[in-house]
């Protein structure tokens, strides 16, 4: 795991000083090590920087950037099979220096070209220039994993593991897309490719970028999309057979999970998905595995028993940790530096604690995420499809009026109904929506959404527009049937890539720990996804083929429990001790001065928090992550 940076400046105005600068800023990915080169080419200035965290070959001949044969790369990432390939290079004539993964994907591209990425199992971003063909080439792995942004502008193309690194670059313009900000205000996140400023993109996962020095021009090729899979006829095998394959492609990818030249441990969190890594690492992985859990003192917010009581049944070397309110506290002010785009998922405190937890004693942490996405986890899924069934009974005529009605009537609730009903102006708004959805997907992308696209126009103080185009709304080519396996491809395109995978990672690199993501291994999803989804969700229990077999490993007895999330009590904290922070970022003439939320807007939703009226408290949360951003980014 590492953080990579870098430019190709047609005015040759960006130098070794900037290049280093740039990789300073993320110094946190890589504390390990640092190497910069720069190239003059024809008519532009390259320069490749990296900062590393030394995981797989720990001795200096893994330094980058590395070079073979005039191509040039920087690596964030990890190639679990990389000695297979390794071995098959070596059968085709090439020799290695090292017994790095990096030196087998340089000799593997220039021996297979971009079809050598079809052969790796792992998660990587990175960066190679090639100086024969004058282009700079990016990848990222097929879940996206790890991320990769850049931005062209004026002759000025930058790449990136992360935003903070172009603001080292003078020649950087940091102008604030307003679409993306309402898409953000929507979410609570920034859907890819889109990113908080202008110019400025993420490479999609499963994606290959292309820059071509001669021409400037940028082709960008998907290689690999999780609905291609969930898009082929269903496998025609039983659920037994569905069963053992599975559990065989889990032992695979968990165990390729643990190649490492360091120490590995894994985040328990005593839910399914977390004990079932554990439970099979511990298994069949050699050796006793380190595990860790946070805990909290309010029960409704705590795990930590049922981890410890997972533990104790596996018998891993397991690390518990009751954290003090403070130090979640303390944690806050930082989320900026952080998540340096806005960012809303409040479980990136824990997340970011757990890992300073797992940092004091490996460098190498298993997070257990997409288990919800791939084996069907989340309750509001079959909520939203019970939703979706009734709602579509209803004529398309009488929704269309229905729809056209409550828009009449939605800017004036309190006159037609209790104010007491918890969300009420919210649900109001999404009515129309939702009645006039044809799909799952279009109705999922409806629920989805904390501000409506009008409620978000508002909070701008912009007319309502048109969006951008987002995997929302990405085409699912299943039949009616099979709506719960349309959402999940929707959910594994979206809220997993730019929420859970986007927190995970910026919380272990702060805490310079590799996060790696065994349930992303992409054999799973390939197979998963071609199941049918009562091999899901059977009888009411959700997960059902991930249950039965966790249930090999540990008793029923020991999982059965309601699901709690990784959450802190953040609402509370807002009312007390935190009032200041709140009221300081929400006060009506800092929102004036900034000129980017309309004051009135703000203000309403920091009155109805404070009066203690039902509504959703994500909307507050999103204000207060944007104006803290912005005072970190745009006027810090």
């Amino acid at each position: 795991m590492c953080g990579l940076a870098g430019f190709c400046d047609f005015s040759s105005a960006s130098r070794s000083e900037v290049l280093e600068a740039m990789t300073d800023r993320l110094a946190h990915r890589g504390p390990d090590d640092a190497g910069s080169s720069v190239f003059n080419a024809a008519n532009a200035t390259v320069g490749l920087g990296h900062r590393r965290l030394s995981i797989i070959d720990l001795s200096p001949l893994g330094h980058q950037p590395m070079s073979f044969d005039g191509l040039h790369i920087i690596f964030n990432g990890e190639i679990y099979n990389y000695q297979e390939i390794r071995k098959e290079l070596q059968e085709l004539g090439h020799s290695f220096q090292s017994h790095s993964d990096t030196e087998v994907i340089l000799k593997g591209y220039r021996q297979w070209g971009d079809a050598s990425i079809e052969k790796f199992i792992g998660m990587f971003a990175l960066v190679m220039y090639d100086e024969k063909n004058q282009e700079i080439i990016l990848i990222r792995d097929r879940a996206g994993v790890k991320p990769l942004y850049y931005y062209f502008h004026n002759g000025l193309f930058l790449f990136g593991s992360e935003l903070k690194a172009f603001h080292a670059v003078p020649g950087f313009k940091k102008v604030i897309d307003q679409k993306a900000l309402k898409l953000f205000f929507q979410y609570g996140y920034i859907p890819a490719p889109y990113s908080i400023f202008s110019n400025t993109w993420k490479l999609r996962p499963g994606y290959f970028l292309k820059f071509r020095l001669s021409d400037r021009k940028i082709e960008a090729r998907c290689y690999w999309d999780v609905l291609s899979y969930y898009n082929k006829p269903k496998l025609q095998i039983d659920f037994k057979e569905a069963l053992e394959e599975t559990e065989r492609i889990l032992i695979s990818a968990f165990k390729y999970r643990m190649v490492a030249d360091v120490p590995v441990g894994v985040f328990l969190s005593g839910g399914y998905d977390s004990s079932t890594v554990a439970a099979i690492l511990q298994r069949h992985g050699g050796g006793r595995l380190k595990t860790f859990s946070i805990g909290f003192n309010e029960q409704e917010y705590n795990e930590a028993n049922y981890a410890k009581a997972i533990a104790t049944h596996l018998e891993t070397d397991h690390t518990e940790y009751y954290c003090s309110i403070n130090e979640a506290k303390n944690i806050l002010p930082g989320l900026p530096d952080i998540y340096d785009e806005p960012f809303g998922d409040s479980s990136g405190i824990p997340t970011t604690l757990v890992s300073r937890l797992a940092a004091q004693q490996v460098k190498v942490a298993l997070s257990a995420d997409a288990g919800d996405e791939i084996f069907a986890g989340y309750g509001q899924l079959f909520y939203f499809l019970r939703l979706f069934k009734r709602m579509k009974m209803i004529p398309g005529p009488a929704r269309r009026l229905l729809g056209s009605m409550i828009g009449r009537i939605r800017n004036q609730p309190g006159k037609l109904f209790s104010r007491n009903i918890y969300n009420l102006e919210n649900r109001l708004n999404k009515l129309p929506g939702l009645l006039d959805s044809e799909t799952i997907v279009d109705f999922n992308r409806v629920l989805s959404e904390f501000f409506t696209r009008e409620e978000a126009c508002v909070l701008l103080n912009e007319p309502v527009r048109d969006d951008y185009e987002t995997d929302f709304s990405a085409a699912v080519d299943l039949n009616e049937n099979d709506s719960l396996n349309a959402l999940l491809a929707i959910y594994f395109k979206t809220y997993l890539t730019d929420d859970i995978l986007v927190k995970v990672d910026r919380a272990t690199m702060s805490a310079s720990l590799e996060g790696r993501e065994p349930l992303l291994d992409h054999r799973i999803i390939e197979f998963v996804a071609q199941l049918p989804s009562d091999f899901k969700y059977r009888d009411g229990v959700s997960k059902y083929l991930l249950k039965e077999i966790t249930h090999r490993y540990i008793p029923a007895r020991l999982m059965d429990r309601p699901k709690m999330g990784f959450s802190i009590p953040i609402e509370s904290w807002l009312r007390g001790d935190l009032l200041d922070l709140l009221l300081h970022y929400m006060d009506s003439e800092k929102v004036r001065r900034e000129n980017i939320l309309a004051p009135k807007a703000v203000e309403k939703i920091k009155n109805d928090f404070l009066t203690g009226k039902k509504f959703n408290f994500q909307k507050l949360w999103y204000i207060l992550m944007f104006q803290m951003w912005h005072e970190r980014w745009i006027q810090g």
